[in-house]
C-alpha cells in the first residue's frame, strides 16, 4: 500500500503562523522534501522536530522526484515544504504533485500561509475576481508576450518579485498597462517591517528609482477598466432592418426585432426604417 504526499505550508515571515495541523504533519511524516534544507532545518529546530530531510528544488526535481515517488509507493509518507508559503504554487512542487497524481498516490494539501492571498486581502484592490501570474520571465520576449496577453485583463492581477528585479518589472508593467494603473506593493508580509504602498505604476517607478527596494514583494495590480460597448449608429439600425426585411419580415416586425437586437427604441428605429424602400 502506498503512502501519501502532504503539502505543508510554512510561515511567510512570522513563525507563529504555522498551524497545529502543519506541525503534527511534519512530526508524523516519514521524511520531508524541502526546497532548501537549511531553511527548513531552522523551522524544524524552532518547532523542536527532528526529521529526515531530502532536497527537492528546481534543478534536481527530475531526479529527486522519481526517488520521492518510489519511497511513497513503498509506503512512506512525505511532507513537501517550500521555503515560505504553500508548496506547489509558483514552485517546483507542482511537478511532484503531477508525478504523484500520475502514479495514483493520494495528495493532501493543508491550508496555511500564502503570500498572494495575504497581499490581495490587504491591497485595497478588487478581490472579487483575480488571477495569479507569479514571477515574470527574465527573458525579454517571453516577458513582453506575457504582459501583452494581460493588457485587457479586467481581473486584479498578482505578481511576485524579488527586490533586485523590482524596478525593471515596475517599468515593464507601466509600459504595458499605463502609468495611471493602480498598484499595491506589499512587502515583508507578516514580518516586523510589513508595508503596503498603494499608488500608481508611474508613481511606483519614481518611488523605487529614488529608494532602493528591500525585501520580497507581492504586486497587486488593478485590472483594466471595463470597456463600454459602442452605441449602435443609424447606419447599424438601417442595415439591421434591411437584412430583416430581406429575410421576409414586414417593416413593422423588422423594426421591432431590430430595436430589440440593438437596444434602441422602436420609434427611433422606425424613423430610420422609413427611409428604406419596401
Amino acid at each position: 500500500m502506498s503512502g501519501i504526499l502532504y503539502l505543508v505550508p510554512t510561515p511567510i515571515g512570522n513563525l507563529g503562523d504555522i498551524s497545529v495541523r502543519c506541525r503534527e504533519t511534519l512530526e508524523n511524516a516519514d521524511f520531508i522534501a524541502a526546497e532548501d534544507t537549511r531553511v527548513t532545518l531552522k523551522l524544524l529546530n524552532h518547532l523542536g522536530i527532528k526529521k529526515s530531510l531530502v532536497s527537492y528544488y528546481e534543478h534536481n526535481k527530475a531526479f529527486k522526484g522519481d526517488k520521492i515517488v518510489e519511497r511513497i509507493l513503498a509506503g512512506e509518507t512525505c511532507a513537501l515544504v517550500s521555503d515560505a508559503g504553500s508548496p506547489a504554487i509558483s514552485d517546483p512542487g507542482e511537478d511532484l504533485v503531477k508525478q504523484c497524481a500520475a502514479a495514483g498516490i493520494p495528495v493532501c494539501a493543508i491550508p496555511g500561509p500564502c503570500a498572494a492571498i495575504t497581499a490581495l486581502s490587504i491591497s485595497g484592490q478588487s478581490t472579487g475576481r483575480f488571477c495569479f501570474e507569479g514571477f515574470l520571465s527574465t527573458a525579454k520576449k517571453s516577458r513582453r508576450e506575457h504582459l501583452n496577453s494581460l493588457k485587457k485583463e479586467q481581473r486584479t492581477m498578482i505578481f511576485y518579485e524579488a527586490p533586485h528585479k523590482l524596478l525593471a518589472t515596475l517599468a515593464d508593467l507601466r509600459d504595458a498597462f499605463g502609468e495611471d494603473r493602480p498598484i499595491s506593493l506589499c512587502r515583508e508580509l507578516t514580518k516586523l517591517h510589513e508595508e503596503v504602498v498603494r499608488t500608481t505604476l508611474g508613481q511606483a517607478v519614481e518611488r523605487y528609482t529614488e529608494m532602493p527596494p528591500k525585501g520580497e514583494f507581492v504586486l497587486v495590480v488593478a485590472g483594466a477598466p471595463r470597456e463600454e460597448p459602442e452605441s449602435p449608429t443609424e447606419e447599424d439600425a438601417a442595415q439591421c432592418v434591411a437584412r430583416l426585411m430581406a429575410d421576409g419580415l414586414s417593416r413593422k416586425d423588422a423594426v421591432k426585432e431590430a430595436a430589440r437586437k440593438l437596444g434602441l427604441s422602436k420609434n427611433e428605429v422606425y424613423e430610420i426604417a422609413l427611409k428604406i424602400p419596401e
